[in-house]
């Protein structure tokens, strides 16, 4: 799985934020809302491949959790990525 090409994370008003960038995502016309965590976790994967095991081996380097949580709450955000068309 990897980041789409064109999606950028921004800070607005204090919010870090999702946005398509290019002519390749001109018809994404939305902004995705990013909790501490998950950008965290984009930060940590954008341009590389990545996989559900490597976000939950980033959340056990920084955070005090369990690989079974950590596992469960990357396989959820890496599908709400591909069903937001962030990720493929």
């Amino acid at each position: 799985m990897r980041i789409k090409e064109g999606f950028v994370m921004r800070k607005i008003c204090g919010q870090d934020v999702v946005s398509g960038e290019g002519t390749a995502n001109v018809n994404f016309s939305k902004l995705i809302s990013l909790n501490p965590t998950a950008a965290y976790l984009f930060k940590a994967v954008s341009g590389t491949e990545f996989t559900p095991e490597r976000m939950a081996d980033l959340l056990l380097e920084e955070y005090e959790v369990d690989r079974e949580t950590a596992l469960a709450d990357s396989e959820r955000l890496c599908a709400q990525w591909k069903e937001a068309g962030i990720a493929e």
